[in-house]
Formats: C-alpha cells, structure tokens, sequence
C-alpha cells in the first residue's frame, strides 16, 4: 500500500468515525425531552442549579452540569460529581454530559454554556445541545478580550446560542433588543422576566435559602419552571433545598483573638456591574463595622478584569484599605491610583502564601472588620475563602 493510498485510509476512517459518533450523541440527545441550555455573564451557575433542583422536587428525573467555580455533573438524586477534564476544559466534553444524562433514563438535562468564544458558544448549541429551552440571565461587561470589547458585543455573542424553534428566557433588560432579533431569525419565543416578576418573589422566601440567592436568579428559574409545568410552591421548595455553587455569596464570622471579622466571599463575581452588587450588599449588611477592607484577587492573564475593577472601585461605596493578591496586582493598582484611590492604602500581597495572606489582612483590623473577597476565584481566591471558612465561630452562616 502507498502512502497515498494509506492517508486515503485513514481519512475514510476519521470520516466514518466521526459519522458514527455524530449519529449516537444525536440518538442521546433524542432520549433527552427537555434540554436546557443556560448562559450569562452572572448567575448561570446557580440558575442551572435552581432549575434542577425544582424539577427533582417535581419528580422529574433531572441532571444537570455546572461550568462555574468547578465544574460538577450532578446526578437524579442530587449527589455531584466532578468532571473530570484530562487535558482541559473542552466544550467537546458536552457530549459525555449527554451521554451520561441518557444513560440515567432522564427526563430532563439543564446544561450550564461553558463557551466563552462566540463561535463556540453557537456551536455548542447547534451540534451539542440543540436545547429545547435556553436561558440568557443577563449581559454584562466581562471577558471583553473574547466577547467584546462592549457589553453589548457580549450580549450578541451570548444570542448565538439561542436556540431553533424553542424557548429564550431571559432577566436582560438593556440588551434586550439583540436578543429578540436573535429569537426571531430563529422562529423561537423569547420570554422575559421583568421587574414586577422579580419583585413577586418576597424577602421571606429568599430568607429560606441557605445562601445569598438573588431574586432575579429565582425569579428566572421560577419562568422555566411555569413552562415545564411545575407548581410555583415545588419549585421553591426544591430550590430552597439546594446546594449552592462554591462560587455563591457566603459569609463567614471569624473571631481571631478577640477581632471580630465578617468575610464575604465574592470571589466569582468578575464583572464590575456583579461585584459592585455584592460589595453594595456587603456594606449594607455590616454597617457597624469599624473598618471595611477590600481583596482582590488579580490574574496576569485577565489585565481587562483588573483594568475594569481598579477604574471603577473608587466610585463604590468606599473601601478603608483594599489588598491586592495574585498575579499582575499592578494594573489594578494603576488603575485604581488613576482614578483617585489612595495608593497609601494599598497592600499588595503577591507570591505570599495563603496564611500569610491572612495575616496581612487581619493585621489591618482594629477591633471588628467588614472583609469581601473579589476579583477571581481560581488559586488564591478560592483558598483564601476556604481558610477564612475553616475558622468560622459556630454563629458563621451562607450569606
């Protein structure tokens, strides 16, 4: 046999391999009624987590997958699994998703859009999902470097995952209009939730959650869930009872010889719009504290994220110092000098390790502190969280 002949071979191969393959994850996909694709700059991981929840609740054989902090398949009785990625995050990695999900028999799968390109993100619903219902819950500026460089770039990005002939949902307000264009180029209904429709979910059942929960988060859920034919009151309960995304809103009271400190995880809020709403939240939560100290968790690779955050820090709620971790802390305090922040009361804590960290930042403390987490979870953002979590007084809750 020739080289030629040989290469001729092989291609055959791919091709047919390739066909097999597309026809079996197709035939999963159609064991599969309802597949749910959801996306957005905020929330998506916990709305992925909502909708689930509420169906289990409803006796609906559900599984779902969160990208989000770390990545986790959870299963028809709620126990998670981490998904174990040998060579990186891959949006090919859906297709063991839905492979999973149909072995399991389940009625419905709820998929977190873990794409960030915006060709990637219509292929992920083209070829890997074709979703019967898709959510958007909002757009807002972050990974400008790949979506952007404007927000509303971000939200045109995110509308090429709405899918053919099915359901968009979608908490959007400013973007709106792009994602109805989308929608109507693909004879699909767009439904959206508003703010009358957020304000009808009351203080006292956002109480009953375990964690911070946004009513926008629950409001969108609750949509999805009207459609799928689940009573408002299963869904709520189902969603009370569930296990919150390790990057959700949590508080932690730690009393460290005598000082008393409240730290609020916020790590995972990366764009400026989120973060502000969580820094917001915190203050208000703590208004008697003497000092409120800010952390940043800075990465060379995302310099957009430290650029957006140091430039707008100075217009929030102000912070008594503001500590910066990680790698490429410069640009945020570039940043944040050049828009009129102290730069005498910046600390920059880069190559310290995680205790040491800690030290520095209970050092700046007099009696009692306000302490929130921002930036990037991944490395140090998650550890510094855990280790304030580990020594929580017993009193210590999720926000």
């Amino acid at each position: 046999m020739t080289g030629t002949q040989l290469l001729i071979l092989v291609l055959v191969t791919l091709v047919i391999a390739g066909t097999v393959e597309l026809a079996q994850h197709r035939r999963n996909l159609r064991k599969i009624p309802i597949r749910i694709h959801v996306n957005g700059t905020r929330g998506k991981s916990s709305v992925t987590r909502l909708i689930a929840a509420a169906l289990r609740e409803a006796g609906r054989t559900t599984c779902a997958k969160t990208t989000g902090t770390m990545a986790r398949m959870i299963l028809p009785d709620g126990r998670e699994l981490p998904i174990f990625r040998p060579a990186g995050a891959n949006v090919i990695e859906q297709k063991r998703i839905v492979a999973t999900a149909a072995a399991y028999g389940v009625e419905a799968l709820v998929v977190e859009c873990m794409a960030l390109q915006p060709e990637l993100q219509s292929l992920s619903e083209f070829k890997l999902l074709n979703a019967t219902h898709a959510v958007i819950t909002n757009a807002r500026p972050d990974h400008l470097d790949v979506m952007g460089p404007t927000d509303e770039l971000v939200a045109t990005a995110m509308a090429g995952m709405t899918p053919v002939h099915g359901k968009l949902y979608t908490a959007e307000r400013t973007h709106l209009a792009c994602l109805r264009a989308a929608a109507e180029d693909r004879g699909t209904e767009l439904i959206t939730v508003d703010e009358e429709q957020v304000a009808a979910v009351a203080t006292a059942e956002l109480e009953q959650f375990t964690y911070t929960e946004h009513a926008d988060n629950v409001a969108l859920a609750l949509r999805v869930c009207a459609d799928l034919g689940v009573d408002r009151a299963v869904a709520l309960r189902g969603m009370q009872k569930c296990r919150p995304d390790p990057g959700a809103l949590s508080q932690h009271e730690v009393d460290f010889f005598g000082k008393q400190l409240v730290f609020f995880n916020g790590f995972a809020a990366n764009d400026p719009v989120s973060t502000r709403q969580l820094w917001e939240l915190a203050v208000r939560k703590t208004p008697s504290v003497e000092v409120r100290i800010a952390v940043f968790n800075c990465r060379v690779d995302r310099p957009d994220r430290s650029l957006q955050l140091g430039s707008e820090f100075s217009r929030w709620s102000p912070a008594d110092y503001v500590v910066l971790m990680g790698t490429g802390t410069y640009v945020f305090a570039r940043a944040a000098a050049r828009a009129g922040y102290d730069p005498s009361r910046l600390m920059v804590v880069e190559e310290l390790r995680t205790e040491e960290i800690f030290e520095r930042i209970v050092s700046l403390a007099p009696c009692n502190a306000m302490i929130m987490g921002m930036g990037n979870v991944g490395g140090l953002g998650i550890d510094l969280a855990r280790y304030f979590a580990n020594r929580a007084t017993l009193r210590s809750a999720h926000a």
